[in-house]
């Protein structure tokens, strides 16, 4: 009656395997290491740079517990942080031999001391938030109102473009706040204008008007549609998390928190930092980006063979080190660029496509009818160095703004292209409205706390069940002490950021998975009462309390669902453990605790009692020869 499938044996013996693979590596701590990271954004590591890292410690006989390349940076573990810090070293020199041009990052960082048989299964701990580790946060607040102006600035120099480029005559274009004005001698010129900029500008909604100086001169004023505005101020938060993870990386931060706050604001938090002027420094930091023309001259070739450079040019490298001799005068800047998207040319390879403003466009047009066959350098300025992104050969006179970047390039290359082109620097401006720090020392303590807290609220619960039901409760503190490796193993594996929140998560995950135990062996008492047989009581007990269990657990489950659809930032986290912790409880507290009672009682068939405490049966009826108390913990 009580018995279990093999299969269902085999589920849980997989969930307590896995929950204690996925569990072990918080146990370890954590080990200091060096982490190396890109230092520019043109600048990118792969394989070849972990064998460097690895030749370099080889040959100052360091010797390192691991080496690893994660995608974005190479971390180096050690045994000790005098280790440590001849390894910074080493590598500092190793890769920026020019103190100058710090084109990577060599950090200090801590990774876990997990085995190596453990990282292979790609066990790892969960990270730690800011108020766990300690760090710096910010809250920055996104200028919404200056990306609009930026736009509107940039069509105004559209719209001039426009109606020189179609001859049509009007008498002034102005800007008065977030609309555009344009003046008409004639109805005539006005209606021209509008057929001309509604067709090519569908961002911008045009209306009919008079100005309100009291000349009655025709007006023709162009607002963003609403549409057009909420893109523009999507883009431009999008693209400033973008700029700023790029210039985060730089800080050696394992696991920074970059996220959006409402419409207008970004929450940074980074884990670890302590050097606030360093961090708002990294984070306040500009690039700009250059457009000039590649001189191709012998005296130019002669320069790249070791000769000097000539008058009026300057030499830089590209990403791969290679040099080129470009000319000082800049042609374009990106203040001119406005968009820059991958994509594919007509021969359906990998390009990337430029969008540029009207005097951009102007230019660029001139500079392509003079200079075809020539190449044109795209130069990106970071701390005062430049490095050219791409140089293409021009091919043709490119007009009307839109310029693609196209050859020997790859998906990926174009994808990362148009992102340093587009994220160089930010999209609209941002200040820190709020700024705090938390110092390790508080991190640490939060932890102690915070283990504290649920290690004796568990023993607190463990002695309540095992007094009050005896074996029974013996199961139930088992499928709570399971309920608890698979909610640390899912958030491991999910490889989320625990926080203070989420220990409150976690402890009242304990509090309610163990309610669930509490109606079992409740309605198995119930039966015992009502006079069922042993075997059977366990069996209804199960069955009639699961319908319980279950409308308790999705009402529960609808709040946090709730929770983590609008709430942000800790509440978010504390919603994301407690919807988990929601689904490993019913786990544990219906499938392993009968998985427990069926092994210890399941295969006898004679079964007399069970040890679940006291059950009290109602006093016996006048006449009956029933008892009063019936004992069946035993």
């Amino acid at each position: 009656m009580n018995r279990y499938p093999w299969w269902k044996h085999l589920i849980i013996a997989v969930a307590l395997l896995v929950g204690l693979i996925y569990t072990l590596p918080n146990f370890f701590g954590e080990a200091p290491a060096v982490q190396l990271s890109s230092g520019k954004s043109t600048v990118k590591l792969n394989a070849e740079s972990l064998v460097k890292v690895e030749a370099a410690l080889k040959q100052a006989n360091i010797a390192a517990d691991f080496v690893e390349f994660d995608g974005n940076s190479i971390k180096a573990r050690f045994a000790d942080t005098d280790t440590q810090l001849k390894a910074r070293d080493v590598l500092g020199r190793a890769f920026n031999p020019d103190p100058q041009d710090e084109r990577y990052i060599v950090a200090l960082n801590l990774v876990s001391r997990s085995p190596h048989w453990l990282r292979t299964l790609h066990a790892n701990p969960m990270f730690l938030g800011l108020d766990l580790r300690g760090g710096v946060h910010f809250l920055m607040q996104v200028d919404m109102k200056g990306a609009l102006t930026q736009k509107i600035e940039s069509l105004t120099g559209d719209i001039r473009s426009l109606l020189r480029d179609k001859d049509i005559r009007h008498s002034g274009i102005r800007r008065d706040d977030q609309a555009i004005t344009v003046r008409f001698h004639d109805d005539a010129g006005r209606k021209a204008a509008r057929n001309v900029l509604t067709d090519s500008l569908g961002d911008l909604q045009w209306t009919d008007g008079t100005d309100s100086d009291g000349s009655g001169t025709l007006t023709l004023v162009g607002q963003l549609k609403a549409q057009s505005e909420r893109t523009i101020q999507e883009n431009a938060l999008k693209q400033n998390i973008t700029t700023l993870h790029n210039r985060i990386n730089e800080l050696g931060v394992s696991e920074p928190i970059i996220q959006q706050q409402g419409l207008d604001r970004v929450v940074v938090q980074l884990p670890g930092v302590q050097d606030t002027a360093k961090a708002k420094d990294i984070i306040g930091r500009t690039a700009t980006l250059e457009v000039r023309m590649v001189d191709d001259s012998t005296e130019a070739h002669a320069a790249l063979a070791g000769g000097t450079v000539p008058f009026g040019t300057e030499k830089f490298a590209d990403s791969q080190g290679v040099p080129i001799i470009v000319k000082r005068q800049v042609v374009l800047t990106g203040d001119n660029l406005t968009d820059a998207q991958p994509g594919f040319d007509e021969n359906q390879e990998a390009a990337v496509h430029l969008t540029l403003d009207a005097r951009g466009a102007r230019i660029f047009r001139d500079v392509t009818r003079e200079s075809i066959g020539k190449r044109m350098a795209i130069i990106l300025f970071e701390k005062g160095k430049g490095e050219v992104v791409t140089a293409p050969v021009i091919r043709s006179e490119i007009s009307g703004g839109r310029v693609q970047i196209s050859g020997s390039m790859q998906g990926d290359e174009a994808a990362d292209t148009a992102l340093l082109l587009r994220a160089g620097s930010l999209a609209a401006p941002m200040e820190i409205i709020e700024e705090r720090t938390v110092g390790p020392s508080l991190g640490a303590a939060n932890i102690e706390q915070g283990f504290k807290s649920l290690m004796y609220g568990f023993a607190a619960i463990a002695v309540f069940m095992i007094a009050y039901y005896l074996l029974f409760g013996v199961f139930s503190t088992l499928a709570l002490a399971l309920n608890l490796l698979l909610l640390v193993a899912v958030l491991s594996m999910l490889q989320a950021t625990l926080t203070l929140p989420g220990i409150a998560a976690i402890a009242l995950t304990l509090g309610m998975a163990i309610d669930a135990n509490v109606l079992i062996n409740e309605r198995v008492r119930e039966e015992l009462r009502n006079g069922a047989a042993p075997q059977s009581a366990i069996q209804a007990g199960y069955e009639h309390a699961w319908a319980t269990i279950l409308d308790s657990n999705v009402t529960t489950m609808i709040v946090g669902v709730a929770l983590l659809m609008f709430g942000s930032g800790p509440v978010k986290g504390f919603a994301v453990v407690h919807c988990l912790g929601i689904l490993t409880s019913m786990f544990s507290a219906v499938l392993f605790s009968r998985g427990l009672v069926n092994l210890w009682y399941g295969r006898q068939k004679k079964l007399k009692s069970v040890s679940i405490g006291q059950v009290w049966k109602a006093a016996a009826k006048p006449g009956s020869l029933s008892t009063d108390v019936d004992t069946v913990d035993q």
